[in-house]
């Protein structure tokens, strides 16, 4: 007992010799059971613990040795030598699941009891293993020192235990209906981020209001689905961070949202709220961050209550359906004296109204400022007096169909910290002015298409990131087509006056090249074979040209090829093979060239145009493309590029029969062969083409009849197969009821039947169109004009004796008639006594 009494008594000595002497507090310690740094029963716990674990990679390796301390993951404290933090989180995968998760790098097997003998442990993290469904232990609940505990994404199955000491909780379970959560009523930090809770969906917000303490609440992609307007009272008042993005919410704003008045991070991104932002976020005066980026039905006008949260850093509100004035909310920012707003981010709306420097004057901290607008509607504009300074320092600016020319705009002459630069489509004309080449700027992108710019295009930039862009297209540049260092990987020149031949070097140059867009120009010459070195490539567009010569045999190195896009020059020569061996085509467009010989009998091979589109496919491509489609020529962005599955061959002197081997492309949506010189019959099975939506087989040599199985072309709505010599009746099935346009089949002498004059043998007479109506036919024995005109006789007489019955009697006898006004009097006269008294 003495002895006791005798270590009580010196604690506050040994606390102080701790903090100027450790050594002598790990000295004292000793003789409780430490010894290298490590108490011993910890360190048998933990190699229990590690004897639980399935490791197939090792990471558990240093747990060896008498120094636990030293173990990966394990931290002890400098005070008492215990360990409090044991840190098992699998590095080779993201908190959100974007990377894949490989059974040999995850930690599996249990959890050891043992870890009950870690009595000092606060922190404990396993997170993005993989526990195969197994239960979490009950035990985890009696780690009364517990303040951080980080279960997610490890797959356990079973209900979560109660568990009362943590304040931060990241966790999973099969069974996430969150009826567990009242029980951790001192819970202060909360993230299921990316956890399926949609069995809590019309529950969880009330779940999360028996937690009085909570401060930090994240439910990122929950699938929770269900957002309630109100509530009957508000029990998490302290809440100062919220996250409830990506969960598919489609109501408007809830009421109780402005009670928090503590918040200070609000991000409801990429759900489908709808309905006006309210003016009640005057209430949220301490919130610093909002998104709301990214919702389908946000519309209506920016309040301008938005504009006077003056503690406001981050404001995202793009992609949604807002409209109106700007200038409420903007005037709002320049009441503000001490700005923090740092990102500004109103992208993909409709605003309307004028920006002055007078608006922008108080914005110092600003850094991001997005206006960019899908549209070419210009209906906001940049109003600033040449000479003004800015108070701020932009690194990201993007803006488009917003007024800014037609100078280019002066009040970038000190943004020196900019690396991102949109200025696409501001009506800006002449030449980047020399001030702005001499900024020294480190950019990862620069855009400035549709607009008139002319001079010398700005290849002294100079690009930094690993994947930059720059983008001159629909501008007034002539000149040698320019190049830029080797880091730029999308380059769009589409649509200006470059000459002269492609730089036969291009591909040395800028080899990583991704997106290449050369696309209506001037240029001339031959394709460059150092093309096949962008290994990179998705997008090569290098059509509306003069380009001549062969097509290449560069393909073997682009394995990644999207688009092809080499029409309208006059390339000649045959198509090379090893096209076919790009598996990852989806748009092959070589029309209104000079290309000669047969198609490839590998066509088949091109399966990027047999398979369905994965998500990956809607990431690749950025720009923009024309396609000829439905008969017509269709401008396609990125927002649908990714969907279009094209085979363009038109407008050359191939000739040969059509491969059977192209009846395989079963996601074709576009294929058009016409003004060629093909022969032979239409493939048997072309009806396998079942996603088809235009065939063009027009101004060739075909022969034979048309397959039985193109009825099985439903979704075809445009079909020219004029100028050829086919023969026989034309289907009058599924979709070629409504392909009754005779123009479709003129100039094959052997068809007959709908919708062409010419009848088929054994018809006797023309078939009646389906445009034709009823009346218009005739039965073979006269029966049916026989009965229309009885018909007609029926209607005459009945209408005659009825009219004159009544009529005809009132005119001749007088006191028929006397009697029938007199009766109408009376009536008039009694409905007139009822009328008044009801209104007495």
């Amino acid at each position: 007992m003495a002895h006791k009494i005798s270590r009580i008594e010196l604690l506050p000595l040994l606390f102080l010799s701790g903090l100027l002497f450790p050594e002598t507090v790990k000295f004292a310690l000793s003789t409780g059971g430490i010894t290298s740094g490590c108490f011993e029963s910890e360190r048998e716990a933990l190699a229990k613990l590690k004897g639980g674990f399935t490791d197939p990679s090792g990471r558990l390796a240093s747990w060896v040795g008498k120094d636990c301390c030293k173990w990966r993951g394990i931290v002890c404290s400098n005070l008492t030598g215990r360990v409090v933090e044991i840190n098992l989180h699998n590095p080779y995968v993201d908190d959100n699941l974007s990377s894949d998760l490989k059974p040999g790098q995850a930690l599996g097997g249990e959890i050891n009891p043992s870890l009950l003998d870690v009595k000092e442990l606060n922190y404990l993290d396993l997170s993005m293993n993989n526990f195969g469904g197994t239960e979490l232990p009950g035990f985890i609940g009696s780690l009364k020192q517990l303040r951080y505990l980080n279960l997610s994404g490890v797959s356990f199955g079973g209900m979560i235990p109660p568990i009362s000491g943590p304040e931060q909780l990241f966790c999973e379970s099969s069974q996430n209906d969150l009826l567990w959560l009242p029980s951790l009523s001192s819970l202060r930090y909360l993230n299921l981020g990316a956890i399926d809770l949609s069995k809590a969906a019309d529950h969880w917000l009330q779940a999360i209001n028996s937690l009085p303490s909570l401060v930090e609440l994240r439910l990122p992609n929950c699938f929770l689905s269900k957002l309630p307007l109100s509530l009957p009272f508000i029990n998490v008042t302290s809440l100062e961070v919220l996250d409830l993005s990506r969960n598919n919410f489609n109501s408007a704003s809830p009421r109780w949202l402005f009670n928090l008045t503590r918040l200070i991070h609000l991000d409801l991104n990429s759900n489908s709220l709808g309905g006006e932002l309210p003016d009640k976020f005057a209430n949220l005066a301490s919130l610093q961050e909002l998104d709301m980026s990214q919702n389908s039905y946000l519309e209506g006008r920016l309040p301008k209550s938005l504009g006077s949260l003056c503690d406001m850093s981050v404001l995202k509100l793009s992609a949604n359906r807002i409209t109106g004035e700007i200038t409420d909310f903007i005037s709002g920012l320049a009441r503000c004296n001490d700005s923090k707003l740092e990102n500004l981010d109103l992208g993909i709306n409709e605003l309307s109204g004028v920006v002055t420097e007078h608006h922008l004057a108080n914005l110092s901290s600003l850094t991001d400022l997005d206006l960019y607008k899908l549209s070419l509607n210009i209906s906001l504009a940049f109003n600033i007096t040449p000479g003004w300074i800015p108070p701020f320092k932009l690194k990201y600016l993007k803006i488009r169909s917003c007024q800014l020319g037609p100078e280019f705009p002066t009040w970038l002459r000190n943004q020196n910290e900019l690396k991102t630069v949109v200025l696409n489509n501001a009506k800006i004309l002449g030449t980047i002015p020399d001030w702005f080449l001499q900024l020294n700027l480190q950019l990862d992108e620069l855009d400035v298409g549709d607009n008139r710019l002319t001079g010398e295009p700005p290849t002294s930039l100079m690009f930094v990131d690993d994947q930059s862009n720059v983008d001159l297209s629909s501008n007034l540049y002539e000149g040698p087509l320019p190049m830029w260092s080797s880091n730029v990987t999308t380059l769009y020149l589409r649509g200006n006056r470059f000459s002269g031949p492609i730089p036969p070097n291009i591909g040395e140059l800028m080899p990583y090249m991704t997106d290449l867009d050369l696309s209506r120009n001037d240029l001339n010459g031959t394709i460059p074979l150092s093309i096949g070195n962008m290994a990179s490539l998705t997008t090569l567009v290098i059509s509306n040209n003069f380009l001549s010569g062969e097509i290449p045999r560069f393909w073997s190195n682009l394995s990644l090829l999207y688009i092809l896009d080499m029409s309208n020059n006059s390339l000649s020569g045959p198509i090379p093979s090893e096209i076919c061996r790009l598996s990852n085509l989806h748009i092959v467009d070589l029309s209104h060239n000079k290309l000669s010989g047969s198609i490839p009998l590998c066509i088949g091979n091109l399966t990027g145009l047999k398979v369905e589109l994965t998500d990956v496919d809607t990431e690749r491509y950025q720009g923009r493309l024309t396609v000829v489609a439905k008969g017509r020529f269709v401008q396609y962005d990125q927002s649908i590029l990714y969907l279009v599955n094209s085979l363009d061959l038109s407008d050359n002197r191939l000739s040969g029969e059509i491969p059977g081997a192209l009846t395989s492309l079963v996601r074709l949506w576009t294929l058009n062969l016409s003004m060629n010189h093909f022969t032979g019959k239409i493939p048997i099975d072309i009806g396998n083409l079942e996603w088809l939506e235009t065939l063009d087989l027009s101004n060739n040599s075909l022969s034979g009849p048309l397959p039985p199985s193109m009825t099985a072309l439903t979704k075809l709505n445009h079909l020219n197969l004029s100028y050829n010599d086919l023969s026989g009746k034309i289907p009058t099935a599924n979709q070629f009821l409504t392909l009754n346009d005779p123009s479709i089949y003129e100039g094959n002498v052997g068809l007959c039947g709908i919708p062409l004059p010419e009848l088929c043998p054994g018809d006797e007479k023309q078939p009646q169109s389906p445009d034709d109506g009823d009346r218009n036919g005739k039965s073979e024995d006269g029966g049916d004009d026989l009965e229309y005109l009885w018909l007609i006789l029926s209607i005459g007489l009945g209408f005659f004796v009825g009219f004159w019955g009544v009529c005809g009697t009132l005119i001749i006898k007088k006191s028929w008639r006397e009697a029938y006004y007199g009766y109408v009097d009376r009536m008039k006269n009694k409905l007139a006594a009822i009328i008044a008294c009801q209104m007495d």
